[in-house]
């Protein structure tokens, strides 16, 4: 794709970029909860008859959680479809992608049929030996839910089983495919036990913690796990005993002998059917309808990564382009100190053309505002300085092409020029697909994304490696043994 300029163009691209080098990394912190000491058997009844007042509360703050009525599922699925329309659109040239459309597509009415689904899918997921087969035959043999729904009761793998194992996404696939989760534990909860928890919860999968082989600890035991375990996760817990352990019968005969034989207990689970039942009764529907509208999400990203990637191609040659007229202008007016506000024609000019490959329409006028902005932002901080001694590292080694003014600020302006617009793609594809006109730049969400995009591309070797491209076409004399000297000494 050749961009075809409509009038002079200056140095550009440069002020949008160099907010890479000021931006802090993020890392996500969980909170973890310290575990709880064995509390005095005072406060373990006190905290029992609590649990048990708010119970129905607990109960109906997981009924809350589901927000979700047939209008916005529809709407979502609308949007999916939205978007697989623009894929075909686009993918005329994409033999490959032209069959994928036709696969997500075909996914559109299954979704609207699954709106009326009257079967509700439950998982039995946990860590190794927790119980999940044997609760899933005590509650075949033990519980007919009062609803008019069929329930399907589906084990997953073992989680946890290994440290690493690719097998725990399987099965959290798994359980995340289904209306609602039972997730088992047979104590207080591990940190990875607790993460999966929170990571499933912030995905807005709906789940009951089941506290299950409670009979295996004594009476104050158990009591304060259960406490501890309504405490860290803040969700509805449940106690189980699906398969109690066998315990000592004595008999005294009249005639004193004494008879002694094991006696299995029957399944303890009236609390976790009780609470799973009320659940089914008055959220059975939103479960199906929250289970299809992260289906529909999920359909609609995957077309858009697919929309992504066809626009990305289209995108790439219109950065080429643009980075290498930055560098003969830098290279052929060098200044002491570059004015950004001099150059936002190109920057203006850049984002209107990768505006309109992502279908983010701006007018010349608005390009030139953000460019504007974003350049007096830039210069403010200084960051045009940082830029220069970044490749001048690189190339100071080499005498020829240090000697030449130009040479670190043409090789700069293309360098800086190629990140401000694939940060501009990666700005673009987290919009809106549908969305036909530009509103207003959300700056501290791009910066976010130059700093992305700055770390993917800060290698040495990649530096290495476009600097030798920048100068073959600015210094077309300079021998390739010279170049391979230069970026042998600097490496």
């Amino acid at each position: 794709m050749v961009v075809k300029l409509q009038r002079p163009i200056l140095v550009g691209g440069l002020g949008l970029s160099f907010s890479l080098w000021i931006l802090q990394s993020w890392h996500d912190s969980i909170v973890q909860l310290g575990e709880y000491s064995v509390l005095s058997l005072l406060l373990i009844g006190g905290g029992l008859l609590l649990l048990k007042q708010n119970r129905a509360k607990d109960n109906s703050q997981v009924l809350d959680s589901l927000p979700v009525d047939r209008e916005t599922v529809e709407s979502a699925i609308a949007k999916a479809e939205v978007v697989i329309n623009h894929l075909a659109g686009e993918a005329e040239n994409h033999v490959e992608t032209l069959h994928a459309t036709s696969l997500l597509r075909e996914k559109i009415p299954q979704l609207y049929q699954e709106l009326d689904r009257q079967e509700i899918h439950l998982a039995v997921t946990g860590g190794k030996s927790v119980g999940k087969s044997t609760l899933i035959e005590v509650l075949k043999s033990n519980w007919q839910p009062e609803i008019q729904r069929q329930v399907y009761l589906q084990e997953t793998a073992p989680l946890f089983a290994q440290a690493g194992e690719t097998s725990d996404a399987t099965a959290l696939t798994k359980a995340k495919a289904t209306d609602f989760i039972l997730f088992l534990t047979n104590g207080d909860l591990t940190d990875t036990e607790f993460q999966t928890i929170q990571q499933l919860k912030a995905e807005n999968h709906r789940l009951m913690l089941v506290f299950n082989k409670q009979d295996q600890y004594l009476v104050d035991e158990r009591a304060s796990v259960l406490l501890s375990l309504k405490q860290r996760i803040q969700a509805n817990v449940v106690a189980t005993a699906a398969s109690p352990v066998p315990v000592k019968v004595r008999k005294y005969n009249d005639d004193g002998s004494v008879q002694e034989w094991m006696e299995q207990p029957a399944p303890d689970i009236q609390q976790l059917t009780q609470d799973l039942g009320e659940i089914l009764t008055q959220q059975g529907q939103q479960l199906v309808w929250a289970t299809t509208m992260r289906k529909a999400l999920l359909l609609k990203a995957e077309a858009k990564n697919y929309l992504n990637g066809i626009r990305r191609d289209r995108a790439n040659p219109v950065i080429e382009q643009y980075q290498w007229i930055a560098a003969a202008a830098a290279f052929a007016n060098p200044v002491p100190a570059l004015d950004i506000l001099a150059t936002a024609a190109i920057n203006a000019q850049m984002i209107v053309d990768l505006g309109n490959v992502y279908q983010q329409k701006f007018s010349l006028e608005q390009a030139k505002t953000v460019a504007g902005e974003m350049g007096s932002l830039m210069l403010k901080l200084g960051l045009v300085e940082l830029s220069s001694k970044a490749i001048g590292t690189v190339l100071k080694s080499h005498a020829v092409t240090f000697v030449a003014g130009g040479a670190v600020q043409g090789v700069s302006a293309a360098y800086l020029t190629r990140l401000a617009g694939l940060s501009l793609i990666e700005y673009f594809q987290q919009q809106e697909v549908a969305a036909n006109t530009a509103t207003g730049f959300n700056v501290e969400k791009l910066g976010q994304t130059l700093q992305k995009v700055f770390q993917q591309n800060q290698q040495v070797t990649f530096l290495q490696g476009f600097v030798n491209q920048g100068v073959k076409r600015l210094l077309p004399e300079v021998s390739e043994g010279e170049l391979v000297g230069a970026q042998k000494a600097v490496g």
